[in-house]
């Protein structure tokens, strides 16, 4: 078996530690596929693992990064359910970003008919963490009404689609109006341009009821408000700590108002669970993306050799949906 790349974390610390080294795919065993990368999406969870801020599981590469791939099946174990040559997408503990991946059969789904790899490598993260946030975790209902934080980020505008689809509305929150309008194009109902405050007008939107449900990606410094807009027997997922992980935690409105309160991940579940979501999430929704009710949203595409830039870049702030890394 020829000889693969993949990108590596030399040491915690700056863009500048991303290096690149060759690696010998593992070939796969009962049930597993061997992949070759087309692309792979950059998530803010590859900037905390360089960072030395958020580690891999222990059954992913502690120095390679990258959650979610795109590719061919290059070759496939006993038992896998893919052959050679078909085309797949997924996401991953880690190692990604590299030109193999070598992963369970049933952790990978079908690249939708005629899609670009780069364009399928921005959906099983961000997509997949939106469904199960949005569906699995927060059991949202037709006719109900979302608020959506950093609506404007990859998990934002999946989510933001995903809510449209299911006959909810949504409003979402940002910190830029730019991001808002390219939003509205997706079809966000409502955006609302905030710096930390936002409860004030989510009520006067939803006429003082407040929200069903609350997908939040920001964390400790949005609680409070997330708990002052959020209606009665309202439920509020959290999926991401961009704004701190420790917060005073308002126990009386929590139980004056009944919330229920659901912290989720997906990079550390067992293979079990991650197979089910995708096989769920395979079933329900990807067909969905052939018939251009959804789409992955992709800001900048790059080769991986320039792969400190796409880091950087995301850090900035500045993307409006997803960087992905194409070899």
């Amino acid at each position: 078996m020829r000889k693969g790349r993949a990108v590596r974390i030399r040491e915690f610390g700056g863009p500048e530690v991303l290096e690149f080294v060759d690696v010998e795919p593992r070939p796969p065993g009962h049930g597993e596929i061997l992949v070759r990368v087309e692309a792979a999406g950059l998530n803010r969870a590859d900037l905390l693992q360089r960072r030395g801020l958020y580690p891999a599981p222990p059954d992913a590469p502690a120095d390679v990064p990258g959650l979610e791939y795109a590719g061919v099946v290059e070759a496939a174990g006993p038992g896998a359910g893919w052959e050679a040559g078909d085309r797949v997408m997924g996401i991953v503990g880690g190692g990604a970003m590299a030109t193999h991946v070598t992963v369970s059969g049933r952790e990978a789904m079908p690249i939708p008919e005629g899609m670009p790899a780069a364009d399928a490598a921005a959906i099983p993260e961000v997509f997949l963490t939106a469904y199960d946030a949005l569906f699995v975790q927060g059991e949202l209902r037709l006719g109900e009404t979302v608020l959506v934080h950093a609506v404007g980020s990859g998990v934002g505008t999946a989510a933001l689609q995903l809510v449209r689809a299911a006959g909810a509305t949504c409003i979402g929150t940002s910190r830029t109006e730019q991001k808002l309008e390219r939003c509205r194009a997706l079809g966000l109902d409502v955006g609302l341009r905030t710096d930390g405050r936002f409860a004030d007008e989510v009520k006067r939107h939803t006429g003082g009821r407040g929200v069903d449900l609350v997908l939040d990606l920001v964390g400790a410094s949005y609680l409070e408000e997330n708990l002052a807009a959020v209606a009665t027997r309202g439920r509020l997922v959290c999926v991401g700590l961009l704004g701190g992980a420790k917060a005073s935690l308002p126990l009386g409105t929590l139980l004056q108002k009944r919330v229920r309160l659901v912290g989720t991940v997906l990079r550390s579940r067992p293979p079990e669970e991650k197979a089910s979501l995708t096989q769920r999430f395979a079933r329900e929704v990807l067909p969905l993306f052939a018939q251009g009710r959804l789409r992955p949203v992709v800001d900048t595409v790059l080769p991986f050799e320039r792969v400190t830039e796409a880091h950087r870049l995301l850090e900035s702030n500045r993307t409006f949906g997803k960087i992905v890394l194409t070899w």
